[in-house]
């Protein structure tokens, strides 16, 4: 088993920025995948962005240009750096990881864009 724990969500104005954090304990052999997901109220959980134990990284269009994934393989950590924030970046944001065709789930950070 993988266990993923989130850090960094909060308020934030618009035009602000936010770091979030997430570390990977547990069984680890080899996490193929981390990223993050997100979801808004009355929403489905969405993509916002993915990297590749290799580096290779996929980001939704809403967030191109705005959003920053990282990751550290020997931490096992995940990094997304949220820039220039937008209201409709509102949500409850997901740390995922996949290891052998396991996904895992954090529990969550909420992440709220308001004046």
């Amino acid at each position: 088993q993988v266990q993923l724990v989130e850090s960094g969500g909060g308020l934030v104005q618009p035009g602000g920025s936010l770091r979030l954090t997430c570390a990977a304990s547990g069984t680890i052999f080899s996490i193929n995948i981390m990223g993050w997901y997100r979801q808004a109220p009355v929403n489905q959980r969405e993509l916002v962005a993915i990297i590749t134990r290799g580096g290779s990284i996929n980001y939704a269009d809403s967030v191109k240009d705005r959003f920053t994934i990282s990751r550290d393989n020997a931490k096992n950590t995940v990094y997304l750096q949220m820039n220039s924030l937008k209201p409709e970046d509102t949500a409850v944001y997901y740390c995922n990881a996949v290891q052998d065709y396991s996904n895992y789930w954090g529990q969550g950070t909420q992440v709220t864009v308001s004046s």
